[in-house]
């Protein structure tokens, strides 16, 4: 049999490569999860006192939760987001969103208020692969609408990019619907882009969302991880 061409040649060594990258990501997540406490190491960040609000941060898996924490943040999310979810062609299912927001990889940053320890806030987030790269995917930050636009939404999604960035992620990504203007506005204002990943209207397909994303500027590429 004759010498294999420089072609297959470059394209198996850029597959090895791949291959490569793909579990020292995955080793690099993995890592994450296996924290006790992504918080632990922003102890400054563990509470929040400004406007008139004050409260604690804790950061839990779901499972380390306590059940009516839990049915709180499923009803929180039902009456923020049903009626903006079903403005597309999402629509809303509540079981399949309990599902995915009880589902064992999710964390949790849940903040309580100071006066009868009652949450008033959350975000759902994950350590995951998402397109072969190690990234912190938020997929929910839900606030009770007597304490928004008091700063607690921009003060958690910062804790996440600490915690993000903390643990080497290559970035924080999340999906916002396009309808939604004020979460657009929103993440706009902490300098969420348009990420790689986010698919583009075509003339036979468009798309009712946009996923964004921030670029983690210390990120460290792991040690690559043989197989």
């Amino acid at each position: 049999m004759g010498r294999k061409s420089v072609k297959s040649q470059i394209k198996q060594q850029r597959m090895k490569e791949e291959k490569k990258q793909l579990a020292a990501s995955t080793a690099a997540v993995k890592k994450a999860n296996a924290l006790e406490d992504p918080l632990a190491d922003f102890p400054v960040f563990n509470s929040y006192n400004k406007n008139g609000l004050v409260v604690r941060l804790i950061c839990a898996r779901v499972k380390d939760l306590m059940p009516e924490v839990v049915q709180w943040i499923l009803d929180l999310m039902k009456r923020n987001m049903e009626s903006v979810y079903n403005q597309c062609e999402w629509g809303w299912n509540g079981e399949k969103k309990e599902e995915e927001m009880t589902e064992d990889a999710a964390w949790y940053l849940v903040a309580f208020s100071s006066e009868g320890n009652q949450p008033v806030a959350f975000s759902h987030f994950r350590f995951d692969i998402d397109f072969g790269f190690e990234v912190l995917y938020v997929y929910e930050l839900q606030i009770e609408p007597e304490h928004q636009r008091k700063g607690l939404g921009k003060f958690m999604a910062q804790v996440l990019e600490l915690m993000a960035f903390k643990n080497n992620m290559r970035k924080v990504v999340l999906t916002v619907l396009k309808h939604n203007k004020a979460a657009l506005d929103f993440y706009h204002s902490l300098k969420y882009v348009i990420d790689e990943t986010c698919p583009e209207d075509n003339f036979e397909e468009q798309f009712c969302y946009l996923i964004l994303s921030k670029t983690n500027k210390n990120f460290k590429p792991p040690a690559a991880v043989e197989k």
